[in-house]
């Protein structure tokens, strides 16, 4: 999660001026927010998440001490390819993601019917996706989504209007899940290059190749 902090700030003269920053990760954040305190020429100071919640410096820290022991700083990577012979989609996802100051990589796919499409099958990828972060209590948090599906970046979005009534069932079906969890995202359109792990998996899938694996990454 990213914050802004909010500052009323009143010089030796007794100017006064409101000052907003940019998004910080929390702990930066917590940091400067504590570094305006001790000029003791605040004023009154708040921050808002990227939900538009309004915190105190008090409650910022103790979110900071909750969430440590909960999954945090999530990244999302998905992709699905659909073959039209075998009439099959195959989903693939990873998602890393730190708890307790250690750093993890969850890799999942799955070999699906009822899909008819390509870019039916990569919303499906990333429907899977959110559903694991829902069976890991994942909540009420910015995450952020890659993926080299431009039409399904591009319409959950916004920059792209569907006139597909499938489509937007699906991209319906991805809201709903952001909503019930209380999640915001951050959504980031890469090259395929960037997104190799997850293609690898929804081929993997195709080749009805199951992948469910948990580790820890070391730090470099």
């Amino acid at each position: 999660m990213e914050v802004t902090i909010h500052v009323k700030y009143c010089t030796p003269k007794g100017t006064e001026a409101d000052f907003q920053s940019a998004a910080l990760p929390i702990n930066q954040a917590i940091e400067m927010a504590q570094g305006f305190q001790t000029t003791g020429r605040v004023m009154s100071l708040y921050l808002k998440n990227q939900l538009g919640q309004e915190l105190s410096l008090k409650e910022l820290i103790s979110y900071q001490a909750e969430i440590k022991q909960e999954p945090h700083n999530i990244t999302i990577y998905f992709d699905g390819g659909f073959d039209l012979d075998l009439k099959l989609a195959g989903l693939g996802f990873s998602i890393y993601y730190d708890q307790n100051d250690r750093r993890y990589r969850l890799r999942k796919n799955a070999r699906v019917t009822e899909i008819t499409s390509n870019n039916e099958a990569e919303y499906a990828a990333l429907e899977l996706a959110l559903k694991e972060l829902a069976a890991l209590e994942v909540h009420h948090q910015t995450i952020r989504i890659r993926g080299d599906s431009q039409v399904v970046i591009n319409q959950l979005t916004g920059q792209w209007a569907s006139l597909d009534q499938t489509l937007n069932k699906w991209a319906d079906r991805i809201d709903h899940l952001l909503a019930k969890s209380g999640l915001c995202a951050n959504y980031e359109l890469i090259d395929r290059n960037t997104n190799r792990e997850a293609d690898r998996l929804a081929s993997q899938a195709l080749k009805d190749v199951a992948i469910d694996a948990l580790i820890e990454l070391k730090a470099e």
